[in-house]
């Protein structure tokens, strides 16, 4: 898959604002454009120096002014990031130094890079495989420990590896059933059915078990989401500005300020949630509000942790009525009700409250007072009940990876009933082919030009 007449590209690698700005160039004249802009201090050429070596010296525009003074690596193909010749200048980080240098690079001949082309070239060079390029991406994105640490698993290889063994495996069964269907005449058997069967277990309990892993992996990757629903002024956009620090929803004594639905982002104890505020339910005539409640059903259905906020003043005459409207939605997911404004209210009447919600996870808090905040917390982190990952644990975080694996446990499916029921060869051999397109779709042995175009446009350009 190896790349041919490509362009040499540039691209800025760093954010804005830093003190050091790197421009990456790749490409095959990515050492001889470079050395057009840059003057060793020895005098020596870039394509003089040996690979992984750093050269000091200045970048000059066209009219020989000094725009700064850098530091250049050299590295050359096929032992770079790319696979190809490639350098990188280390500026100051002055966006109108990255910018003049650029400039200078493009009009010596490079083009400014796309998002994610630089990975993508690392891909087509055979520098790593599809799986692991997408973990880059990941990688960069990643927001705590476990993010981190399943991108760096998927990185040095991840699952791929034993995707690509198996996938070497059923290539080889489904080449001696079809050599079998060349002497169909003779009723010959190449492939041991008995060696394919156990092949065809021991692949639907490991895909099995990377499916099944997709709903922890995107907990973790995207933030477990966590809705806040219930009645108009319980206290629900108070206890959101509270959770993420900021004032992100506005707070009134109007009923009906939430119209639609709030969300971000905070991370406690190493965990993503992402918080929903919604608006409150009740019973209105307003059109817009009307939506926003249905808005509210809809995200309820879509939670994991649902954080039913209570008015403790009224809740004794509310009670019963929202909780018939949102137990159906609760099924499978974790709830817990919240009763706000206790600091508005006796301690007999909090001990009514408790009885009210019986063996029901509870708490009672004041969201304005901040009371018993830390316990909310210790407790979202209990209900996320995210296991314990090792270095090793391949947990699916990828959509793309997730629908071609549920294609594969399909395929074993039918092949496994296949070979329960003597299915003829050239059937047996349609439904292994069709496994080992979807296993070659995640590791890019098999991959359009339309579907690598939608992967790398998420990355970062310089990425």
């Amino acid at each position: 898959m190896k790349m041919e007449n490509q362009d040499t590209i540039c691209a800025i690698a760093t954010a804005q604002g830093g003190a050091i700005g790197i421009i990456r160039v790749s490409g095959p004249n990515a050492i001889e454009i470079t050395d057009r802009v840059f003057i060793t201090s020895s005098g020596k050429k870039l394509a003089e120096c040996l690979p992984y070596s750093i050269s000091f010296g200045q970048i000059l525009s066209t009219q020989k002014e000094v725009i700064d003074e850098v530091l250049v690596s050299v590295f050359r193909a096929p032992h770079s990031y790319t696979g190809e010749n490639s350098t990188e200048i280390m500026c100051h980080g002055s966006s109108y130094i990255l910018q003049q240098v650029m400039q200078l690079l493009i009009r010596n001949g490079c083009r400014s890079a796309l998002p994610g082309e630089y990975t993508q070239r690392a891909f087509l060079n055979g520098k790593m495989d599809l799986s692991q390029a997408e973990a880059v991406a990941d990688l960069i994105s990643s927001s705590n420990a476990a993010t981190h640490r399943l991108a760096m698993t998927q990185m040095r290889g991840g699952f791929s590896k034993e995707l690509a063994e198996l996938r070497n495996m059923l290539l080889n069964f489904t080449s001696m059933i079809e050599l079998e269907l060349d002497f169909s005449e003779e009723d010959v058997e190449f492939a041991d059915r008995k060696e394919l069967c156990r092949l065809a277990n021991h692949m639907e309990a490991f895909i099995s078990r990377l499916v099944n892993s997709f709903n922890v992996g995107n907990a973790i990757k995207n933030g477990i989401p966590v809705i806040i629903i219930g009645e108009t002024n319980a206290g629900k956009s108070t206890l959101l500005n509270m959770l993420v620090n900021e004032e992100r929803a506005i707070v009134s004594e109007i009923h009906g300020t939430t119209r639609d639905v709030i969300e971000d982002t905070v991370n406690i104890q190493g965990i993503t949630f992402r918080f929903i505020d919604t608006a409150g339910i009740r019973e209105t005539t307003d059109r817009i509000e009307t939506l926003g409640i249905e808005r509210t059903f809809q995200k309820l259905d879509q939670a994991s942790i649902v954080l039913w906020v209570i008015d403790s003043t009224t809740a004794q005459f509310q009670y019963r009525t929202l909780f018939e409207k949102i137990m159906p939605h609760c099924v499978g997911k974790k709830l817990i009700q919240l009763f706000n404004k206790t600091d508005l209210i006796t301690s007999e009447q909090r001990k009514l409250l408790s009885d009210l919600a019986g063996n029901a996870d509870h708490l009672h808090i004041s969201a304005k007072q901040e009371e018993k905040i830390p316990q909310l917390e210790d407790l979202l982190v209990q209900s996320a009940a995210l296991p314990q990952i090792n270095q090793n644990e391949v947990i699916v975080t990828n959509v793309r990876h997730y629908e071609a694996l549920v294609h594969v446990l399909e395929s074993i499916h039918r092949v496994q009933f296949g070979l329960e029921t003597g299915l003829s060869g050239d059937l047996l051999s349609q439904d292994i082919r069709e496994c080992i397109f979807y296993l070659s779709s995640i590791v890019g042995e098999v991959t359009t030009e339309e579907v690598l175009a939608n992967i790398f446009k998420n990355f970062c350009v310089g990425k």
